[in-house]
Parts: structure tokens; C-alpha cells; sequence
């Protein structure tokens, strides 16, 4: 792949996923400007994603539930499955954000057919988990077991947006009751808004290393990290560790401003990278959230002594 990592391997596309699969392939998905559908695409390597055939699997309803704000999906294999998981509101209530699943029914993603799950659904004890504006979910394994970690406001349209994280029972449905991962703590975390959103997991030498996204869209927006051992209790508040200081913010001498909402992959060569969005530019006409100019980006990962990802440019 290319070592000019200041370039986007895909323009105008927020909230990156890329996944390497065990076919080889690279599959890409994340927010498409006009926030009304859902894409893959794949290649097998990371520079000619650019150039990829774009296939919209799924649109967004014309009225009622999943027909505004398609938001941050993420492409994961389940038990031998593939399933998109995303955030979507109502035309008639735009700020409605939950949390819904497709499944696909077949091996290939990009061809074969996609159903509608419907909603996540919370543990049959939880009565507070996607009861407010919710996204950004995304899925991860550790020691047998599936965890579902999303983004959640409490305090209504103008609350604060946390992370939680709980056990999947299925790929449809929580086993465990909510826990709060993280609330918005320090100032780069409440620029404009109060938030943690758009979370991801890496794993290396026994730790868990939970990456997040903080404050307002703009040039505000920051990363920051959580971490605790693999063989910790994930549901007991000592186990976690929250960065004091953004793992990585805007950077104006090389014109990278908000970066954020990433994930994890490898490169060619099984290196791990961070795929991540961010605006080439500070200046923003407008609403941010409606700015097209977030394109995704990469970065190789490299470690810490301590064994912690290290996030440059």
C-alpha cells in the first residue's frame, strides 16, 4: 500500500470501517454524505479501495422508522454470518438515533441478499439501554465471549452522549444489563457538545484498548482511549483506565482537523493501522455534521513501552 498516509484511501466517506477478511479481501464501509443508505465496497488492497465498485446493499425507508440519519455502519462476521450494524432515525423525529442490525443471507456480502433484524435489543433486564438517542455500536470478542460497546445520550436531544458496553447473548440481542464504559470527563471532551461516541477495539500483549471519540464534529473532535486487561471483570469500573489527555486531535501543521470515529485493521503485510476520518480543512460553512469533507484516512499503529497503541500522523 501506499506510504503517503497524509492521502485518504476513500474521500467523503465518515465514520471508516475496514475489515480484512480471511477471503483476502478488504471491505469498506462507513457514512455516505447524504446519510440515506448503506455501501460496500472491497479490494484487495487498501489503495485500490479508492477505485472500488461502490454496492448499495440496503436503503433507507421513505417514512417511519430507518428513513433518516444512516449512520456509522459497521460489517462484522457472527457465527459464520455476515451483519451490518448501524444507527438510523425517523424522518418525522431526525434525532430519533437507534441501534438496528441486517443480516446477510448468503456468503457474499456485496451480492447477496441483506434482511432486516430490526432494533438491538437490550437484555430482558435492562430497561434503559436504547431507550434515548443511540449509535455508533461496535462488536468485539474476548475470551469466548461477544460485547456489544455503543454510544447512548442521557438528558434528552441535548444531553450527554456516554459509552456503554454489555455481553451479547446473539447477535440480535444483549445477555447483559448496560454498564457505563465512559461519560465525557475533561475539557477536550465537551467542546460544543458533552460526548464519547464512535468506539474501537484493539487488543495487544493482554490489554484491551477501547478508542473513542469526543466533543462536537468539527475541528474540535479528538480521540481518546480506554484500557484494562483481558482477564479483568469488563463489568467493574476498576478494571478500566481512561487516558488523561486525546490519543490524537487535529494537527494543523500537517492540515488534519477532527479526526476521529476510526477502527482497526492491518495492512498488507498483517501490520496493524487505524482507519479514521478527518477534514482537510479548519473552516466549516454550516452545520459540521452536514459537511461531505470527512474522508478516511489510515495510519500505521505502533506501541508504546507500556504496550499501548501510539497514534501519529
Amino acid at each position: 500500500m501506499s506510504k503517503d498516509y497524509s492521502k485518504p484511501i476513500v474521500e467523503q466517506r465518515a465514520d471508516p470501517y475496514l475489515l480484512k477478511h480471511t477471503d483476502g479481501y478488504y471491505y469498506f464501509t462507513g457514512s455516505v454524505p447524504a446519510y440515506d443508505c448503506i455501501e460496500l465496497r472491497r479490494s484487495k488492497t487498501i489503495d485500490g479501495l479508492a477505485e472500488a465498485e461502490t454496492v448499495v446493499v440496503w436503503r433507507k425507508h421513505e417514512s417511519g422508522i430507518m428513513s433518516q440519519h444512516i449512520w456509522a455502519p459497521e460489517l462484522h462476521m457472527l457465527n459464520g454470518k455476515w451483519y451490518i450494524y448501524f444507527a438510523a432515525s425517523k424522518a418525522d423525529d431526525i434525532w430519533a438515533l437507534r441501534p438496528y442490525v441486517l443480516e446477510c443471507k448468503g456468503d457474499d456480502p456485496l451480492k447477496d441478499e441483506w434482511v432486516e433484524l430490526g432494533m438491538m435489543q437490550r437484555a430482558d433486564d435492562d430497561n434503559k439501554s436504547f431507550t434515548d438517542f443511540s449509535l455508533d455500536a461496535t462488536i468485539f470478542e474476548n475470551k469466548g465471549k461477544n460485547y456489544y460497546i455503543w454510544a447512548e445520550k442521557v438528558g434528552g436531544e441535548k444531553g450527554i452522549s456516554n459509552l456503554y458496553i454489555a455481553e451479547m447473548e446473539s447477535p440480535i440481542k444483549l445477555k447483559t444489563v448496560q454498564f457505563l464504559l465512559t461519560t465525557p470527563d475533561y475539557d477536550w471532551e465537551r467542546v460544543d457538545f458533552w460526548v464519547n461516541e464512535g468506539p474501537a477495539v484493539i487488543k495487544n500483549n493482554g490489554k484491551i484498548y477501547v478508542t473513542f471519540s469526543a466533543s462536537g464534529t468539527g475541528a474540535c473532535y479528538c480521540m481518546g482511549m480506554m484500557e484494562a486487561d483481558e482477564n479483568a471483570d469488563l463489568f467493574d469500573r476498576n478494571s478500566w483506565k481512561k487516558s488523561r489527555y486525546p490519543v490524537l486531535k487535529t494537527d494543523y501543521e500537517k492540515g488534519l482537523f477532527g479526526p476521529g470515529h476510526n477502527s482497526f485493521s492491518v495492512d498488507e503485510d498483517g501490520n496493524p493501522i487505524c482507519v479514521y476520518h478527518a477534514r482537510p480543512y479548519e473552516k466549516i460553512v454550516g452545520d459540521p455534521l452536514y459537511d461531505p469533507n470527512r474522508h478516511a484516512m489510515v495510519m500505521p499503529i505502533k506501541w508504546n513501552e507500556d504496550g499501548s497503541p501510539k497514534f501519529e500522523f
